[in-house]
């Protein structure tokens, strides 16, 4: 009886030798698993990576934590607190007006500084109306200390001109998005009035948003005393900005400082819950598409296979008279499956390589401004795709061998004879 790695090497061999004399369906069937493969690496890469892409503008669009003056579930009232757990009915009630404002904001922003690597920026945001001549135009701030809300925000990133810092040496500065100043025929430079609580003063353009940037271009940055001056709240602070090292830690530390101070704290998932669960169908039909695709390539496998099996009758007969067992004749054509796959799964890589090149050097104008494709080059992409294409191809190989397995040698022999 030959030794374990001898076997191995006698039913490589034969298997091998099944494939060399059926050269075109061979090359049929590694084509087919190429092209799978290849389309699965370049929709992949599309996908995953306009996902990574649009994840990355989330997370450094904005601070990973906004805590701001606002409590998602009112205040007991007195009464209630004195008799828990009984039924107390108030009558009379006149709510308080609370001063708005995050109370005690230094306590909080202390506590949100202890985790380890966290970016702490208060801020103040409220509303203005921006007027030139007869025109007018409503505009949201939003005053920060630009020293630290470059730390938590990718602000200069989405300034066509100017700068974050040019509030610090502009008395009275505003950075506007481009369409607000097209609306009001302002440029770089020029001053406008902004009415607000406090009366009205004029307001220097010292930055402008690139067109398409989302929230950066709906609201104006302006110095965080100058907001207070402008809304007549000094001293208040109402939105705490919070960055940490891991994004994806963020739900979890929004919600313990909401627990323990009580104002509402949302993380960038909470914000864009909407959009991920977006991508989460996208990704199952992405995957149910291309999965398909891998599946298809198989009964390239199968049909090579099937084939082998039925030409082979008669040798299958001769080697098991001379000693090859059952399971024997499943890896001889098993094994053909995965010469397949593994031949297929390169030629698919290196096609899936040059997709990827190809659709990396796309160019887009959008907005002014040239884009590319955001592609996810990823090892992981590879190896999901070789190892599908693989099991795909096993499973298809291996239907076919138990049919060999079972042949009985006599009644091919006999019925050759």
């Amino acid at each position: 009886m030959l030794p374990m790695f001898a076997r191995s090497a006698l039913i490589l061999a034969i298997a091998s030798r099944h494939l060399a004399k059926r050269k075109r369906q061979t090359a049929v069937a590694i084509a087919g698993v190429g092209i799978g493969v290849g389309f699965f690496l370049a929709v992949s890469a599309m996908m995953i990576g306009s996902q990574n892409d649009f994840i990355e503008r989330l997370i450094n669009a904005a601070p990973h934590i906004i805590i701001s003056d606002e409590i998602r579930s009112p205040r007991p009232q007195p009464a209630v607190r004195a008799f828990p757990g009984t039924i107390v009915e108030v009558h009379g009630l006149k709510t308080r007006n609370e001063v708005r404002g995050l109370k005690d904001w230094q306590e909080i922003a202390q506590a949100a500084a202890a985790v380890p690597g966290a970016v702490v920026a208060p801020s103040l945001s409220g509303a203005v109306t921006l007027r030139v001549g007869g025109r007018e135009e409503p505009l949201g701030i939003i005053g920060v200390d630009p020293q630290v809300e470059e730390k938590i925000e990718n602000v200069q990133e989405n300034l066509s001109a100017g700068s974050l810092h040019n509030l610090e040496t502009s008395q009275g500065g505003v950075i506007i998005g481009e369409e607000l100043a097209q609306q009001l025929g302002v440029s770089m430079g020029d001053t406008v009035g902004a009415t607000s609580a406090a009366g009205t003063r004029s307001l220097k353009i010292v930055g402008l948003f690139a067109r398409g940037r989302g929230q950066f271009g709906n609201n104006g940055y302006v110095l965080l005393r100058e907001a207070q001056s402008l809304t007549a709240q000094p001293f208040v602070i109402n939105r705490i900005g919070v960055s940490i090292p891991d994004p994806y830690q963020a739900q979890m530390v929004a919600a313990d400082l909401e627990s323990r101070f009580g104002y509402k704290a949302q993380s960038w998932q909470e914000r864009s819950a909407d959009f991920m669960t977006l991508m989460l169908t996208r990704n199952v039909i992405m995957y149910s598409v291309v999965s398909a695709m891998l599946l298809v390539a198989s009964f390239g496998i199968y049909t090579v296979v099937s084939t082998s099996v039925v030409d082979k009758r008669r040798d299958i007969a001769i080697l098991r008279s001379i000693g090859f067992s059952q399971s024997d004749l499943q890896r001889i054509f098993v094994a053909e499956g995965a010469m397949l796959a593994v031949l297929g799964v390169l030629a698919g890589w290196l096609l899936g390589t040059l997709l990827m090149q190809v659709l990396g050097s796309l160019q887009f104008p959008i907005l002014g401004r040239v884009e590319h494709l955001p592609l996810d080059r990823s090892a992981r992409q590879f190896a999901i795709a070789g190892a599908a294409s693989l099991t795909a191809a096993i499973i298809a190989a291996w239907l076919p061998a138990r049919k060999a397995a079972r042949v009985d040698p006599v009644d091919i022999l006999r019925g050759a004879a």
